[in-house]
């Protein structure tokens, strides 16, 4: 029993908390992380980053402290400093301006992103039209269709973007897909594009990556026992918004993201039995932690960690870094 159990005379009441796992960070954050912190360890502060390396403000800040300065455009960089491309990757007219101003750059683009690239590249090559299964905006999203010339490929947002979408005519088609989408939203959208287009070409293996996939499977086999999931990411990261939807769709009354553990009541668990929690693949395990010593605050935690695989995955920094 804690101090606040004392003061009162009553024991904090009990709540379960399922930890969904995997949670948090993926092999491709890891690596795009490791790279700021290895450039400005090897090269010295300041190490520039176009766009945020991950979608998450604790690591950003985190990263600033260190020395690295976050710009929207290679203009903002310095020409005798490094500049680092996001986890998300960049269309091919960033590296070729870096390359212009004879800057030193660094690409943290995760690897599953760039197999995504090399699949348009190979579709383009023969004659095929490409339909991108994504978001809108997304940094992701402008980086694959960056890497070929506009009217390559088209954008599919859903399923009813799907049934209606207009291809060019007498031209193979095939569909890639963002990394960190739905499984089973674009499922359903694959669906659609196969029922219209039967010949269409796919991806050799799917293309939305292995840890996307493990967390929302994660969440899945929770959401059915708790009666609330937090989220703990970002609102700008797709994939943590999909494992809100996930939940939701999966069976859990409610799901909600925060982004620190400071902005979570923990009174709205008051009367719940069963808690999940998961964590998007940009969010440190140390924002998990803050969301639990919250909890705590008000309740006796009775804590089950769910594991519905293991990641063994490891991406190998660029070459200039293990010189």
């Amino acid at each position: 029993m804690d101090l606040t159990s004392l003061a009162t005379g009553h024991p904090k009441p009990r709540l379960n908390v399922l930890l969904a796992g995997p949670r948090g960070f993926c092999a491709g954050v890891d690596r795009a992380i490791k790279i700021v912190e290895e450039a400005i360890r090897r090269y010295g502060a300041p190490v520039y980053v176009r766009h945020e390396i991950v979608h998450n403000r604790f690591v950003v800040e985190s990263l600033e402290r260190q020395g690295a300065i976050f710009v929207e455009e290679l203009d903002e960089v310095s020409y005798d400093a490094p500049v680092v491309f996001s986890a998300h990757g960049v269309p091919k007219a960033v590296p070729d301006e870096a390359a212009r101003r004879k800057l030193f750059y660094l690409d943290a683009t995760c690897p599953l992103v760039s197999k995504v690239h090399r699949e348009a590249e190979h579709h383009f090559a023969r004659r095929r039209h490409i339909l991108l299964i994504g978001h809108a905006g997304h940094p992701e999203v402008v980086g694959t269709m960056g890497q070929l010339p506009d009217g390559a490929v088209t954008l599919v947002e859903d399923a009813e973007a799907a049934a209606a979408v207009e291809v060019p005519a007498g031209r193979p088609i095939a569909f890639i897909t963002q990394t960190t989408l739905s499984v089973d939203d674009t499922s359903e959208i694959v669906a659609a594009l196969r029922a219209r287009f039967p010949g269409i070409h796919a991806p050799a293996k799917e293309d939305i990556c292995y840890a996307t996939t493990n967390r929302q499977a994660a969440v899945k086999a929770i959401a059915g026992r708790a009666q609330l999931m937090v989220v703990v990411g970002a609102p700008n990261s797709s994939n943590s918004l999909r494992l809100v939807e996930v939940a939701e769709r999966a069976g859990c009354p409610r799901a909600m993201m925060v982004q620190r553990g400071r902005e979570l009541a923990p009174e709205i668990a008051d009367g719940l039995v069963t808690i999940g929690v998961t964590a998007g693949a940009s969010a440190p395990e140390v924002l998990v932690e803050e969301v639990l010593a919250r909890l705590r605050e008000r309740f006796d935690l009775a804590i089950e960690e769910v594991v519905v695989a293991e990641e063994t995955v490891t991406f190998k920094l660029p070459a200039a870094l293990n010189a």
